[in-house]
């Protein structure tokens, strides 16, 4: 048998068994799916103590433990948890007020994407503000995985927030994000040029209250602000700031005409 040189990587590092199965506990955790109130309080610290030994395990590994105080991290994760299951709920609600497919709170914390995403994101934000190593990450990639939804755990994400569809959205590690934000498929949040060297800056824009991003819609660049209340139309490419109250959109012409009077050949590229 051949042999091939190559990376290896050591098991001192969480696998992804690990985080996937924490992931799901922690979701589970904050909206059990239980048959009467009396059974929430034992779900609750049952739940409780699931995730902390599970976060406990994957902190403990070799690589992540000689960067962080373990204690410390587990005790902010935790601590957080309440605040954060509020704010979740009021993207839930967020969601249902603009959604017109959307039946109830529940149809939308069970079945949709957008939300999903954002409750994983809300959750590994905490470990990234942490400085824990490659967990967020790893979380992060899981989601993009399920929904083809890219949000670095980086970014910083107002209250509420809505993802609607979703598909094919990336949103950079140095974004900013304020509060009732609306995004569509398609949305890019990127830097204007990659480069490794400016890793520790910010690279990715900033989006002011009540903003709305239609699908398609490509903003770059760490000095590019679009002011609170505006529109980006969709299949917009913006490299500069937009003031405040703004509606920004890309103005195409669609032609229409009876095919038996049209003559000249029609190229088609597929």
């Amino acid at each position: 048998m051949p042999s091939f040189p190559g990376f290896l990587l050591k098991k001192d590092y969480p696998q992804k068994e690990q985080v996937v199965l924490f992931a799901h506990s922690l979701f589970d955790f904050l909206f059990p799916v239980i048959e009467k109130d009396t059974d929430f309080e034992h779900h609750q610290l049952i739940g409780l103590r699931k995730i902390t030994e599970q976060l406990n395990a994957m902190l403990s590994s070799d690589s992540i433990r000689d960067a962080i105080n373990i204690n410390s991290v587990i005790d902010d994760f935790l601590n957080a948890l309440p605040a954060i299951k509020e704010m979740l709920l009021k993207d839930a609600h967020f969601i249902l007020e603009f959604d017109p497919a959307a039946d109830s709170v529940e149809e939308i914390i069970l079945s949709y994407p957008g939300f999903y995403v954002i409750v994983m994101h809300r959750l590994a934000h905490i470990l990234y503000q942490n400085k824990v190593p490659v967990i967020p990450r790893m979380i992060s990639e899981l989601s993009h995985s399920k929904t083809g939804i890219d949000i670095n755990p980086g970014a910083k994400i107002g209250c509420p927030f809505f993802i609607d569809h979703g598909t094919g959205i990336v949103i950079g590690e140095t974004s900013v994000i304020g509060n009732a934000v609306k995004i569509y498929q398609g949305v890019t949040l990127g830097a204007i040029v990659v480069k490794k060297e400016e890793a520790t800056i910010k690279r990715h824009p900033t989006i002011e209250d009540n903003v709305v991003l239609y699908s398609g819609s490509t903003i770059l660049g760490g000095n590019t602000v679009i002011g609170k209340d505006s529109i980006i139309g969709g299949n917009t490419w913006i490299t500069e700031s937009v003031q405040s109250n703004s509606v920004v959109f890309h103005k195409n012409q669609t032609s229409i005409v009876d095919r038996n009077n049209k003559n000249e050949p029609i190229n088609f590229i597929i």
